[in-house]
């Protein structure tokens, strides 16, 4: 595949292939392990995205941090956990400079049998991130699954941040005191560890960081649920794959159809969704 000179073809960690992308505009690193943008910085300002120094690199194993690719299903009730796709090996099928100077790639994955799907994932670099997912039934049967992108996000301190616009949004949890609540009518603050899937979501929510002088803006489209995550301090403990310390600096806000939104995609069908990360200066 010819590249445009703004896309470098690398060995990255363990010597996976990934895209390394330098634009006027931006920077970002996308693996084809697990579909995975594992870096986005916008020129001039501070990385967006979170990835853990302690994270494996290796075949048969998730990246831990920046975005993963969720599908086709969510959680652990299943193995492997959250689905098979971040731990696949992807294929890029384009990738294209735009007249703009934004950067497109666009990474395939095929099921294998018995299921009959194509995903995509879209990636589009530039001072935002893009991100879709497609997902085409070529099979001929209705197909049933979940989805999310899993994204970390880089923040200054999880005690001073908020999330914004799941106000008055309900959620699931099985690690409070009941498995459905109602997020009142203010902003999501930390106090410890936080594991929630809000459902009948949808819309733009914000990560407010006066550390960092910043709002990163999260717009969605074709998506029904929102997760909020931090593992906080004892989780963190349990996470081979994540620092004891890192807790403090990441907190994921993912974006998808999950639970009661799971998709039922009919024969022949393609269902969209998308999620553009943007900062927002304080």
């Amino acid at each position: 595949m010819d590249l445009p000179s703004s896309v470098r073809q690398t060995s990255g960690r363990g010597g996976l292939p990934r895209f390394e992308i330098t634009t006027p505009l931006a920077q970002a690193e996308v693996y084809l392990h697990g579909g995975h943008v594992t870096h986005f910085q916008p020129t001039g300002a501070r990385p967006v995205l979170f990835t853990s120094r302690q994270s494996f690199y290796e075949s048969g194993c998730p990246i831990r941090g920046g975005v993963p690719v969720i599908f086709p299903w969510f959680g652990a009730a299943k193995e492997p956990a959250h689905g098979t796709a971040r731990l696949r090996s992807w294929e890029a099928e384009t990738v294209r400079e735009l007249a703009d100077g934004r950067v497109e790639l666009v990474l395939r994955l095929q099921s294998e049998a018995p299921e009959s799907w194509v995903l995509r994932h879209r990636i589009l670099v530039g001072r935002e991130l893009t991100l879709a997912l497609e997902i085409a039934n070529t099979g001929s049967e209705p197909f049933r699954c979940e989805e999310a992108l899993h994204t970390y996000f880089a923040i200054s301190s999880i005690h001073d941040i908020e999330v914004r616009g799941l106000e008055n949004t309900e959620y699931l949890t099985v690690i409070e005191d009941a498995p459905r609540k109602r997020q009142p009518a203010l902003p999501i603050r930390f106090q410890g560890e936080t594991d929630r899937v809000y459902v009948n979501a949808g819309g733009t929510y914000e990560i407010v960081d006066p550390g960092l002088a910043r709002r990163i803006r999260i717009e969605t489209a074709g998506s029904k649920s929102a997760v909020v995550w931090n593992p906080w301090i004892e989780k963190s403990k349990r996470l081979a794959d994540f620092d004891d310390d890192e807790w403090p600096s990441m907190v994921c806000v993912e974006t998808g159809n999950i639970a009661e939104n799971a998709l039922d995609i009919p024969a022949g069908a393609t269902h969209r969704s998308q999620t553009v990360i943007s900062l927002v200066s304080l």
